[in-house]
């Protein structure tokens, strides 16, 4: 195989390994600058797999029906997700033609400073060849790297009815576990997710991913949990508004018809925002200033449901929001879940400013760990 010289400059680049975070209120000029260094997070597969189009429906909101138009990918595409997020990190959609352990390419750079791998397959073509170039891509890319995360989407399941759906799951599970230690490689772990742009699962999926790029994330959840266990919530989901994903949630199960409510809710608020809003500020990139920052600190929304359920939205920062589930009953004692809000997000700002104030990189934690759920100042039921 034979590569063009002019291509080359996409491939040779350097991976570090810190994670960022999007800026905060009130950092001024800063807001708008882009972190030295960001997490990448790697999305391959064969051609025609839907790496793109993922790519395009979670990250620039495009409708899914658009994504039947892209052409494939030839050449590496980053995707800085900046400014406009919360979650600062890096994607890199990588062809699926090429081999990147060549001696032409600098795996080392490409997967030596990777936070999570995403390989993608068509469950509706023949997975085999796709299996084998996950196991060879996993297998050579561990070595390099043995922290990297190997996640699977089985995508475009939309097409599949569910006794399918499951079968070809565990299907392609199987497959890929037995290579692994018919290889000899029983310590990697593949996580695997059923996805499709046609509705949530997609969304719900990189959700999971992010999460486990995020060293603050069992914090994150502890204070869920306390604050859900004072104001009588049933299920909340921190999420990142711009692409609806969640970087955290409580202890209890996630229900997906519960996660796609939360994400309507937030498509609700924000289009509502842009339209009676006020105008946006400068921190935000030209074409997205009257979209993403159209929520600010004033934003909160009362959703009631004809089933007896509300839904609670509440800003936590211009890039975070705390959606909540719970009774109509509850509800009723909105004074004590809007103190216990405050309380919450409290601890989420300390949270962050301990880390930054000790310059902890990731993977790092705090001597005596990071600080726990105001509890004391917890309102209870």
């Amino acid at each position: 195989m034979s590569y063009e010289p002019d291509d080359m400059g996409a491939y040779s680049v350097s991976f570090p390994r810190d994670f960022n975070y999007g800026p905060e209120d009130g950092e001024g000029d800063s807001a708008g600058a882009v972190p030295e260094h960001k997490p990448r997070i790697l999305l391959m597969g064969l051609r025609r797999s839907g790496k793109s189009s993922i790519q395009k429906v979670v990250f620039h909101k495009v409708s899914p029906n658009e994504t039947l138009f892209l052409e494939s990918t030839s050449k590496v595409v980053k995707e800085d997700v900046t400014n406009c997020s919360f979650v600062v990190f890096q994607i890199w959609d990588l062809p699926g033609h090429l081999d990147y352990f060549d001696s032409t390419f600098d795996s080392e750079h490409i997967f030596g400073g990777c936070g999570a791998l995403i390989f993608v397959i068509d469950s509706q073509d023949d997975y085999m060849d796709a299996l084998a170039k996950l196991h060879f891509t996993v297998s050579r890319a561990y070595k390099i790297n043995p922290k990297i995360k190997f996640e699977v989407f089985i995508h475009k399941v939309d097409g599949l009815s569910d006794d399918h759906k499951i079968e070809t799951q565990r299907d392609i599970h199987q497959r890929a576990t037995d290579d692994l230690v018919d290889a000899g490689l029983d310590n990697l772990h593949l996580s695997f997710y059923l996805t499709s742009i046609y509705d949530h699962s997609i969304f719900e999926a990189f959700s999971k991913v992010i999460q486990k790029l995020i060293p603050q994330l069992p914090t994150l959840e502890n204070l869920l949990d306390i604050f859900i266990s004072n104001s009588g919530i049933e299920k909340a989901f921190l999420f990142d508004v711009v692409s609806k994903i969640y970087i955290a949630t409580d202890s209890s199960p996630v229900d997906m018809q519960s996660y796609e409510l939360c994400c309507d809710m937030i498509d609700v608020v924000l289009d509502i925002s842009m339209i009676y809003g006020e105008d946006g500020d400068s921190s935000f990139p030209p074409d997205r200033v009257k979209e993403e920052s159209a929520f600010n600190t004033e934003s909160s929304s009362v959703i009631k449901l004809n089933n007896g359920t509300v839904m609670y939205l509440r800003e936590v920062t211009k890039y975070l929001a705390l959606v909540c589930i719970l009774r109509e009953d509850s509800f009723k004692r909105q004074g004590l879940i809007d103190y216990n809000f405050w309380c919450f997000r409290q601890g989420i700002q300390d949270v962050f400013e301990l880390r930054k104030k000790l310059g902890l990189t990731n993977g790092e934690v705090a001597p005596n760990g990071l600080p726990d759920a105001p509890k004391d100042t917890l309102a209870g039921k």
